[in-house]
């Protein structure tokens, strides 16, 4: 196969278009063309009167060598393989089980590799199944009732269950990763479309129904799960993992384990601290949730083209770098969405996004957040999360103390004044908003920089600083407080037979950098089991 770049066409191209371009980038008559396939599907909107589809085509010719030989332009070239080669095969004795704590993304990979290996992996969730766990999610949105071990944060599928579903990550991928990912995905019932187009997504409802298939081919072969169950402790003699005790009691003989919780498994990460296991703080961002009508944004970013069904809703990155010395930037958008309550403990509000696949909601919702340094907050490596939790709290008292989120109207936080009504736009944060003033629920210097960008977003989006679009609060678990070390080889750099993996590690940021590292790790254990 050869892979061509680059091949741009109208938005309203004709579907024989593709194979007419074909023909012309490579010189070449219908008859020498033996297969097309769409590889990746973006568009180029700079021009918003005339957005154009930017393909990336794989094409099977009766004679490759002459063509790629001819062709020198630098977007013509030899597709790669991109399948997906097993790195080992389980022993067929088979001693210990390999363990892999929590089922989110990460874990969810590291189990179905190690799995498809034929390791048989032990899975330990603290939360319930997900169809469980979303009926007490919705219980907290809806009545008010947290559920501190089943909630956005914890159960299977973890936080990205409730979220965009976004399939795509910046992190250097040389060994396409990401292709496996999406392939099981798609085995697993997500649209064929996340194969080709720029920027997949799945949404959380058939992220539910995903995660059921994926769980039930890991049992399939021969994997095991414990849900309900938290890891309460580990053993650790001489520098070496040896075992674990599970909140029932259980004890579980083991020497490699995965440790894959996500960043708000806080009592864990406070376990490990005591046990010794290194850890040390590091950067993270906090701020507040933004919504939008997605009209402003798609009307911004599209043009007289939007509503285009193969745009579809319109999504926006944005950075500005405050006179204060602070970085502000947007983080997790979600086009056509909802923001969601992602408590994970009493007394506590803490604000996400999340969008269904049709991504068809009234508004737009983004996180515009701070970052920080473990200088603003670290004495240890727990000070992050303590940090967390304070502004948590905060959000909590300004809310009314019944879950309800604080927010404010972006005019009126802009020019420092308390809302006391809505305007043209409805937060969709459940249970409630209640209105007023947010400057005392962040820090000086975070307010003080996001005043500053609201007005300076709006000259890259028109509208972004209208008065009535809606800020709640807070937004403060971007990414984890803390990064739990690790070697080369995976391993801790002080606990023999623990792999952190994942966001709550400190190695990823989303579902897919969280897979693929969950992949990465899964190979080091198969290796190192292979190795004895």
């Amino acid at each position: 196969m050869l892979r061509l770049t680059d091949v741009t066409l109208p938005l309203d191209h004709p579907e024989s278009a593709l194979q007419e371009a074909v023909l012309a980038r490579l010189g070449i008559t219908a008859a020498e063309l033996i297969e097309l396939k769409v590889f990746r599907r973006g568009y180029d909107a700079r021009k918003k009167s005339a957005i154009l589809l930017v393909y990336t085509l794989d094409v099977k010719l009766s004679d490759e060598a002459a063509v790629l030989a001819r062709c020198k332009s630098g977007k013509v070239s030899v597709a790669p393989d991109m399948a997906y080669h097993f790195v080992a095969h389980a022993p067929a004795e088979l001693t210990k089980r390999p363990v892999v704590i929590g089922f989110g993304p990460c874990g969810l990979f590291a189990a179905l590799i190690l799995a498809q290996m034929g390791f048989r992996p032990l899975i330990i969730e603290r939360g319930k199944m997900v169809r469980e766990r979303t009926k007490d999610t919705f219980g907290l949105w809806r009545k008010r009732e947290l559920h501190p071990e089943s909630n956005v944060q914890f159960g299977e599928g973890g936080a990205g269950t409730f979220s965009d579903g976004k399939l795509w990550t910046q992190v250097s991928d040389p060994k396409h990763y990401s292709r496996k990912v999406l392939e099981e995905f798609v085995k697993a019932d997500a649209p064929a479309e996340i194969m080709y187009v720029s920027k997949p997504h799945i949404g959380t409802f058939r992220l539910v129904k995903m995660i059921e298939q994926m769980r039930a081919r890991i049992i399939e072969l021969g994997g095991e799960f414990r849900f309900e169950q938290k890891v309460e402790d580990v053993t650790i003699v001489d520098g070496k993992l040896t075992g674990l005790t599970l909140s029932d009691g259980e004890q579980i003989v083991c020497d490699h384990v995965v440790l894959a919780i996500g960043h708000s498994a806080r009592d864990t990460f406070d376990m490990l601290n005591r046990r010794g296991v290194y850890m040390e703080a590091k950067p993270f961002s906090i701020g507040f949730r933004i919504e939008h009508p997605q009209s402003v944004i798609d009307r911004c970013r599209f043009g007289p083209n939007a509503g285009h069904p193969l745009l579809g809703a319109a999504d926006y990155k944005l950075v500005h770098h405050a006179s204060n010395g602070r970085s502000v930037y947007s983080f997790c958008m979600c086009p056509g969405g909802t923001v969601v309550a992602a408590s994970s403990e009493p007394g506590r509000v803490v604000t996400n996004g999340m969008s269904q696949y049709s991504r068809n909601e009234r508004n737009a919702n983004a996180a515009i957040v701070v970052g920080l340094t473990p200088a603003d907050y670290a004495a240890h490596p727990m000070a992050g999360m303590d940090f967390q939790r304070h502004w948590e709290s905060r959000a909590f008292e300004l809310g009314g103390g019944n879950y309800n989120a604080p927010g404010q109207l972006v005019g009126d936080f802009i020019a420092d004044r308390p809302s006391v009504k809505l305007g043209a736009v409805v937060p969709s944060y459940q249970p409630g908003v209640t209105l007023g003033d947010l400057n005392s629920a962040l820090p000086d210097y975070a307010i003080v920089a996001i005043r500053e960008a609201l007005p300076a977003f709006n000259k890259q989006i028109a509208g972004f600083s209208m008065q009535d679009a809606v800020l709640t609060g807070v937004e403060t678990r971007t990414s984890s407080p803390l990064r739990i070390k690790r070697q080369d080889n995976f391993q801790s750099i002080n606990t023999q037979g623990l792999y952190p993996a994942g966001e709550g590690a400190g190695y990823a940021g989303g579902i897919m950098s969280a897979a693929i590292d969950g992949i990465r790790v899964a190979e080091a254990v198969a290796r190192s089991i292979c190795e004895r």
